[in-house]
Parts: C-alpha cells; sequence; structure tokens
C-alpha cells in the first residue's frame, strides 16, 4: 500500500505522521514545491519510527512525482493556507490552479488512484478534480465531512461534559462556516440523543461553535489548523486502504441523491477499497433539507467561478 501526500506543510506532514504511527502504508511519499522542505519532513518522520514502532517507509521529493508513481491513494493537501479574517472561498483562484495541475501530475503516473482532496474551498476542489481529470466518481473524495463531525463531537462533548468516546454526531453539507449543516437531532451520547441532555439553546451554541470552528483556530494560530485535518485524513486514507467499509460524511458527486447534482458536497458514504463503496441517504427533517439546499447553492455559486 503505496500513499502519496502532496504539500509537506502542516496539515500535509501530519497526515504523513498519522499514516506511519498507524503502520497499515509500505511507504508514503511527501511532495511539495518548496526546495527540499518535503525531504528534510520525511528524514525527521522517519527518525521517529523507532520511537513510535512503525516501520512505514517515509519518503520526500522536491516536485518528481515519478517517485509517486503506483500509488494506491493520493492526498492533495498543497494550496495556500487562511489568514486570520479570511474565508476558505476566497482562496479559490490560486488554489484552483495548483490543485489541477497536481492532480493531473498524480494521475500521469498513478492512473488507478484514489484521490482525497483536502486543498480550500475544499468542495469547489473536490469537483474542479473530477471534471478535469475524468477518474471514476467513487475515486474522488473530498474530507471536509471526516474533519468537521471530528470538530462536533468535541463541542457536544465539552457541553455534556462527558467522555468523547461516549458522543457521536455527523456533519453534512459544505466546508464552510455557513454551509455545514451539524446534525444536532441525531446525536448522541451512548445511544440517547444529546437533547435529553442539553437544552435548545445549548444545543444551538454547539452547533454555532462548530460551524467556525477552523475559522476559531485560524485566529488563534495565525494559520490553519493541521492536528485534526490531518488526523481526519489519515482516517478516510485507512478506512479505503485496510477496505473497512465504515461510514464517514466526506464531499461526493451527487446525481440525484438528497434531490442534488452536478456538485461535490459532504453526506455520509460508506468509504472502502473502491473509494466511496455507497452514498448513505438518511432522513432529513424539513429544517435540515432547507439548510443542505442552502449549503448546495453556495457551492454551486463557487463552482460557476471556476475556469474549467
Amino acid at each position: 500500500m503505496k500513499v502519496t501526500v502532496v504539500g509537506a506543510g502542516a496539515v500535509g506532514a501530519s497526515c504523513a505522521e498519522y499514516i506511519a504511527i498507524k503502520n497499515f502504508a509500505s511507504e508514503v511519499v511527501l511532495v511539495d514545491i518548496k526546495e527540499g522542505f518535503a525531504e528534510g519532513k520525511a528524514m525527521d518522520l522517519m527518525q521517529t519510527a523507532s520511537l513510535n514502532g512503525f516501520d512505514t517507509k517515509i519518503v520526500g521529493t522536491t516536485g518528481d512525482y515519478s517517485k509517486t508513481a503506483g500509488s494506491d491513494i493520493c492526498v492533495i493537501t498543497s494550496g495556500i493556507a487562511r489568514k486570520p479574517g479570511m474565508s476558505r472561498d476566497e482562496l479559490l483562484g490560486i488554489n484552483a490552479g495548483i490543485v489541477k495541475s497536481v492532480s493531473s501530475s498524480l494521475i500521469e503516473h498513478s492512473p488507478n488512484t484514489i484521490i482525497i482532496v483536502v486543498s480550500n474551498p475544499m468542495d469547489t476542489m473536490t469537483y474542479l478534480v473530477h471534471k478535469t481529470t475524468g477518474l471514476p466518481k467513487n475515486r474522488i473524495i473530498g474530507m471536509g465531512g471526516a474533519l468537521d463531525s471530528a470538530r462536533f463531537k468535541y463541542r457536544l462533548a465539552e457541553a455534556l461534559e462527558a467522555p468523547i468516546s461516549d458522543v457521536d454526531g455527523m456533519v453534512i453539507g459544505g466546508h464552510s462556516d455557513k454551509g455545514m449543516v451539524p446534525l444536532t437531532r441525531l446525536a448522541t451520547r451512548n445511544s440517547v440523543p444529546v437533547s435529553e441532555f442539553l437544552s435548545e439553546e445549548r444545543l444551538e451554541q454547539v452547533k454555532q461553535d462548530t460551524k467556525v470552528g477552523g475559522a476559531t483556530l485560524t485566529g488563534l494560530l495565525g494559520t490553519s489548523a493541521w492536528y485534526a485535518p490531518g488526523a481526519a485524513v489519515s482516517g478516510l486514507v485507512q478506512a479505503i486502504a485496510c477496505d473497512q467499509k465504515k461510514i464517514y460524511p466526506c464531499s461526493a458527486l451527487l446525481d440525484g441523491e438528497y434531490g442534488l447534482s452536478d456538485l461535490c458536497i459532504g453526506v455520509p458514504v460508506v468509504l472502502g477499497r473502491n473509494g466511496i463503496e455507497s452514498i448513505v441517504e438518511i432522513n432529513l427533517s424539513d429544517a435540515e433539507k432547507e439548510h443542505l439546499a442552502a449549503s448546495a447553492d453556495a457551492v454551486k455559486t463557487n463552482n460557476a467561478n471556476l475556469e474549467l
């Protein structure tokens, strides 16, 4: 199992680290455009192997995509990161050119790969990969929902004053501050609806805190977060590599599901060796349907600005 991560910055390096530590891949290739950067990150990570007990080989390269040949899964994290006050949508113009070039280079050397898109605006970048590569739609996945759901569960556990292992919940919709649809109605604490423990007002606060989770961290850190995004990507990669058939909310190309077509947006999917094995359609309330439709409209507005 060979995995390529394009972009050796904080998110890409964290992703590579978590994949290596889980020890399910034989090789991870880090690619970056900055001379020596990926090579240095790879060497630093390899020097943790004996300390962390993994045997995954990590190599770095400055823009030599021939070293990515035969990758089963490729992760695209490259692009400019958010700064305080920026929305994910503001990154569209620059990152679109980067993602288009990177995906083409990856497929040239690994035509049978599965691509996971992390670069923002993530739903639109995932759509761009669909429109420009010709890969089957099951082999192109946007990461956002897995991260947003992890942030949702963090906020739920905080509000419940409960261990996070007790909490389950999911976020669908666009990976944006306004587009996320945290499904508070379906969230549970050890199978008990969280509404049994929390007031409507507290649940609304959890929802709003979840939606601005990325912006909150950007304000604190001065740049995008990396630990949770890296962990979210590694979870998706492992589910595919190990054929786990796990359900994650991911940005997928829809063709009538949830009444939506010709866009990528976060919905629950089953992930296995073929990438997206199936899209799971859950029964949404009228309010949830309305929020998802509004989120889809915003994503489509972004998509219309792409130069395909």
